[in-house]
């Protein structure tokens, strides 16, 4: 990890445990078992829906993508203001939010499906 990865759980520490996986060149931040950021060439990338999208937009902050065969791609992560790293308060309650984004879009466990196949008896 790098001397900014380092740093993070400390910038985080009041919104909880958080752990760091390298991911794609990058890394993933985790709570809880969830990813609610990402972090690439020194900037933190938080989670986004629909319900905390517009904090982010309203900043003029840019969203997390990359270009495949000349497209672009945009992922639902947005760069993190960089005035919460220098407080830990708000940086807590953005993590917050970015979090909840995580647990509303959480994928759903796929159903198993029944493969026994069910005898009907003639009558």
């Amino acid at each position: 990890m790098s001397e900014f990865t380092d740093y993070l759980p400390d910038i985080f520490a009041l919104f909880g445990p958080i752990s760091i996986r390298r991911m794609f060149g990058g890394h993933a931040l985790y709570h809880q078992g969830l990813t609610f950021g990402l972090v690439f060439e020194d900037a933190v990338y938080l989670k986004a829906d629909a319900e905390n999208a517009g904090d982010f937009e309203a900043l003029a902050l840019p969203r997390f993508g990359y270009e495949k065969q000349g497209r672009w791609i945009a992922l639902p992560y947005y760069q993190a203001p960089d005035f919460i790293l220098e407080d830990r308060d708000l940086a807590a309650s953005w993590a917050r939010k970015a979090y909840a984004a995580a647990m509303r879009t959480k994928p759903l466990k796929p159903r198993r499906s029944n493969t026994r196949a069910s005898k009907v008896s003639p009558r």
